[in-house]
């Protein structure tokens, strides 16, 4: 369902898997047995070095890519 709603909004892009290191507030649900996924789908330009700006004094991206996340997480919660 993730890769559907990727896919319907760049049917070229290739979803592939992200590990970022970080806290989560997952942590407590998994100790009632509650299975969580990250699902953070994020457009941004390829001259855009994001990670340098991750949690930076100057964290930042592009409002496009935002749009393009809420269009891909509305479609997986209507769908999935």
């Amino acid at each position: 369902a993730m890769k559907a709603a990727l896919i319907a909004e760049d049917p070229e892009g290739i979803p592939v898997p992200y590990l970022m290191s970080g806290g989560t507030d997952n942590k407590a649900l998994s100790e009632l047995g509650i299975v969580g996924y990250g699902f953070s789908p994020l457009q941004l330009p390829a001259d855009l070095d994001f990670m340098s700006l991750f949690h930076g004094v100057d964290e930042r991206v592009p409002i496009s890519g935002l749009k393009f996340g809420v269009r891909v997480l509305s479609n997986f919660l209507e769908n999935c």
